[in-house]
């Protein structure tokens, strides 16, 4: 979720559900010891409870970015070992850190001898055609010893070479069934599953073998299904009187203070919002609006007037695009 899950697109999120876990885009230890930390790491008090995503594979940078992610406030600390990419492999770190248990085990040490949030591991099933159950539960079994607690499986391979990204998000098959082994195999353990869920009935089918479930570009792209979650999986009250209208409100208000705080423009923030009218007539002309850099020039408010109208106005033929 590089360049999707940034900060302005966890503050869209948090006001859709007050209980759901957020996680950040990762954010590799070298941008941290060597970078802008600041740029990095802000992040609104509105988004908790959130975690910062790391990449990595030094002990040593990987403690240090931890410490810095507690001091700016996160509460959990998560360390990448799932993303195929080529340039993460580059750095190694991310997918191929799989085939290094003990040096994952001693990242996680390190974190946990630095901050006293959780420190957590989000990887793969396998690494390329590698599919026997063994690897990755001795993967599991080596990295819980140094002390994680919380595994956070993506049920699919990574395949390192021959497949592009997104294609290591389609192509290689999914098999829920070794996470669910994972979980009878070390029940004390926090097992959750990320892959291809895509609805509520899959949310809850898995909650009833697993303690978790991560959704990504579901719920980016449909935005207002998170707006079920906090009633149907935390067994908490929706927040009062939301509606898709209100939180366009809200982000308006937010694009407006981040422009005056920060010279942000409003386009960086509605990017990740044009997904919140999915499927409701003339929702094709709200987000053409909203992407529509010509636009620029006005103020947020200005847009989103200009967005209803032309939804509104919007041709039958249009009302389902």
């Amino acid at each position: 979720m590089m360049a999707w899950t940034d900060r302005h697109c966890r503050y869209f999120h948090r006001l859709l559900s007050s209980q759901t876990l957020l996680y950040t885009e990762m954010v590799t230890t070298g941008a941290l010891v060597h970078g802008d930390v600041a740029r990095h790491l802000q992040h609104d008090a509105g988004e908790h409870p959130v975690a910062l995503q790391l990449g990595g594979s030094e002990p040593s940078d990987l403690a240090h970015s931890a410490r810095l992610g507690e001091q700016w406030g996160y509460d959990e600390i998560n360390l990448n070992c799932g993303c195929p990419s080529e340039r993460v492999q580059r750095g190694a770190f991310g997918a191929c850190l799989m085939a290094e248990p003990q040096l994952v085990a001693d990242c996680v040490k390190a974190m946990l001898d630095a901050v006293s949030v959780p420190v957590t591991v989000k990887h793969r099933i396998g690494v390329d055609r590698t599919e026997s159950y063994e690897f990755v539960r001795d993967f599991v079994g080596t990295v819980s010893e140094a002390g994680c607690r919380t595994f956070i499986v993506h049920a699919r391979n990574a395949w390192l070479k021959g497949l592009s990204p997104k294609e290591n998000r389609e192509l290689p098959p999914l098999r829920y069934e070794l996470v669910h082994r994972l979980k009878r195999e070390f029940p004390a353990l926090t097992i959750c599953i990320n892959g291809g869920i895509t609805d509520s009935e899959q949310v809850a089918q898995q909650l009833q073998a697993l303690d978790g479930v991560m959704i990504g570009r579901e719920a980016y792209h449909n935005p207002w299904w998170l707006a079920q979650w906090d009633e149907q999986f935390f067994h908490r009250p929706a927040r009062a009187a939301l509606t898709r209208e209100t939180v366009e409100e809200q982000m308006t208000d937010y694009m407006a203070r981040e422009a005056k705080l920060h010279g942000t423009p409003w386009s960086a923030i509605a990017r990740h919002m044009l997904g919140l009218r999915h499927g409701l007539p003339g929702s094709r002309h709200w987000r053409q609006v909203w992407s529509d850099h010509r636009l620029k020039a006005l103020p947020a408010r200005d847009v989103m007037a200009l967005a209803h109208e032309m939804e509104q106005n919007s041709p039958p033929e249009c009302a389902t695009a």
